[in-house]
């Protein structure tokens, strides 16, 4: 039997980038869920506080000329937990252009 999924967003993650630009992020993990509904322990699932950290240490401490490449960045840090089986993240750059708030998505999805 496939493993049970859901997901999880850390939504509405308003970060200053290395650069001082503010940035807007929500992620989004799919992960293998099975085990952590039948023992409620957190060891089974992806820490979501941990994630948060992670994150904001990335978006903080490097320097990205382009959003999709700060993305790419956040997706290789998420995949790297092998719990993860999918995810995405959207950064966006709040009212740069006369107000309107240019932004990028991206995805990642483990193969196999």
């Amino acid at each position: 039997m496939p493993p049970l999924t859901d997901s999880f967003d850390l939504g509405g993650l308003r970060l200053a980038s290395g650069e001082g630009r503010r940035l807007d992020l929500d992620v989004e993990l799919e992960v293998d869920v099975a085990q952590a509904r039948s023992s409620d322990k957190l060891e089974h699932t992806v820490d979501y506080a941990a994630v948060h950290a992670r994150i904001v240490r990335l978006v903080s401490e490097r320097s990205f000329l382009l959003l999709e490449k700060l993305g790419d960045a956040i997706l290789a840090d998420l995949m790297r937990d092998e719990r993860v089986l999918g995810a995405s993240v959207t950064i966006a750059k709040p009212k740069l252009l006369a107000g309107a708030t240019p932004a990028v998505r991206l995805q990642s999805r483990r193969r196999g």
